[in-house]
């Protein structure tokens, strides 16, 4: 079956469909990771987006359930140069997602590069051209979405219940990983809403803020939250966890041209004046300021990577630590804060 992604400026990229029939609307980004496909499309901060995968061939390593990042299927649609398949494309079609393969996403990426990520439609079947880009234009642009709501739990729930740390995670869409690594870490994990209220975070040793999709400009009740938990718990933010606590302590952020999403973002720890490659999968970034708040900066273009308020316990990572997927070397990040959390859990009691 033939299909196309259509971009809201009129570009149409022809292609073969090899997922679910239909079409799907969202932002078009793309990734740059090699590795990490089936991740990709279950991390909820790729709702409502359609995810360009940069590498030449995806899904030649098949799918396998422990590799999933959430429970279902976040990215609205996929589009590849050449997906492999049977059981990655199976797969997505099991899951309803838009599949494009035969796609020139070479010059896809370099026209999102020059023009700035935007809104789109992957059509797998026929359709008049300049009905859907009508229909593209109607849609809502990314910037001011708050899409927190829409893949948080509803409902608390215990992750793992016992360590030498007691750290609640507030879902913003969090990914699994996330909570494996606090887990192997040592930490008893619970799981919130994002609309949790503060007294209720305040009973744990330690509060998780976790990634999640959209802008975090809106998220106004949540940025709320945190200005009344400063202080009085320490605190490690997450992508855009640490966007939500930028914005709680009078930092700005704003929309990045294309986001930084890929597994070889290089980040200077300034402490160290070390390099650390990490994972990134982000639209949004935090305002420079110059201020020795700043801890992270990323070598691709300056932007803010991490902040740390020393006298309020608050530390943020914008790149991902638990590096799911992606290279290790900040593992350590999440270890050391469980660590950290426990030894003051301990020194108190």
């Amino acid at each position: 079956m033939n299909g196309f992604l259509l971009l809201e400026d009129g570009t149409l990229f022809p292609g073969e469909s090899v997922g679910a029939e239909g079409y799907a609307f969202g932002e078009a980004v793309f990734t740059t990771a090699m590795t990490g496909y089936q991740e990709v499309v279950t991390d909820p901060s790729y709702a409502d987006q359609i995810v360009c995968f940069t590498a030449a061939m995806v899904g030649n390593y098949g799918v396998a359930p422990v590799r999933s990042e959430s429970a279902s299927a976040h990215a609205r649609a996929v589009v590849m140069r050449e997906a492999r398949g049977p059981g990655w494309t199976d797969w997505l079609h099991d899951r309803g997602v838009v599949a494009l393969t035969g796609i020139d996403t070479r010059s896809l990426v370099l026209h999102l590069r020059q023009a700035g990520s935007m809104r789109a439609i992957a059509l797998a079947g026929d359709s008049s051209v300049d009905e859907a880009l009508s229909a593209v234009r109607a849609q809502p642009e990314m910037a001011g979405r708050a899409l927190a709501a829409k893949v948080s739990t509803r409902e608390p729930y215990v992750f793992s219940n016992a360590g030498r740390a007691d750290i609640a995670v507030v879902d913003y869409g969090c990914k699994r990983s996330i909570l494996n690594r606090l887990a192997w870490a040592g930490a008893a994990v619970t799981v919130y809403p994002h609309d949790v209220d503060a007294d209720e975070l305040a009973r744990y040793d330690g509060v998780l803020l976790s990634n999640g999709p959209g802008d975090p400009a809106p998220l106004e009740a949540e940025q709320l939250t945190l200005h009344n938990l400063i202080g009085r718990v320490p605190l490690l933010g997450i992508c855009l966890g640490h966007q939500l606590l930028a914005l709680a302590t009078g930092h700005k952020t704003y929309k990045l041209p294309f986001g930084h999403r890929g597994a070889n973002h290089p980040v200077l720890e300034r402490a160290t004046n070390g390099v650390i490659v990490t994972s990134q999968n982000h639209g949004f970034a935090v305002s420079p300021t110059q201020s020795r708040d700043e801890t992270h900066i990323s070598l691709y273009d300056g932007t803010v990577e991490g902040l740390e308020l020393r006298s309020e316990r608050a530390k943020s990572v914008q790149f991902h630590p638990e590096a799911g997927p992606g290279p290790h070397d900040a593992w350590g990040i999440v270890e050391s804060w469980v660590e950290e959390v426990g030894a003051g859990y301990a020194k108190a009691a």
